[in-house]
């Protein structure tokens, strides 16, 4: 590798909007992120999952399924 042309790589502290921080390192000393692990709702089980009920009754309503044949 040549000398002098690569960065710093060092330990850096990642804030989140939460106010959790952990550390890691990175060419930044300081990084601030919007999500982290803690608040983000697929890893804290709070995410809301749509529900798909009511799909295929839609789909057959629009397209005159739903009907019975004669």
């Amino acid at each position: 590798m040549k000398k002098n042309i690569h960065p710093n790589y060092v330990e850096a502290t990642v804030t989140c909007a939460c106010g959790n921080t952990f550390t890691t390192m990175s060419t930044m000393n300081e990084i601030h992120v919007e999500v982290c692990d803690k608040c983000h709702p697929f890893y804290t089980g709070k995410q809301n999952l749509t529900s798909k009920k009511g799909q295929v009754e839609k789909f057959n309503k629009k397209y005159g399924f739903d009907k019975e044949a004669k």
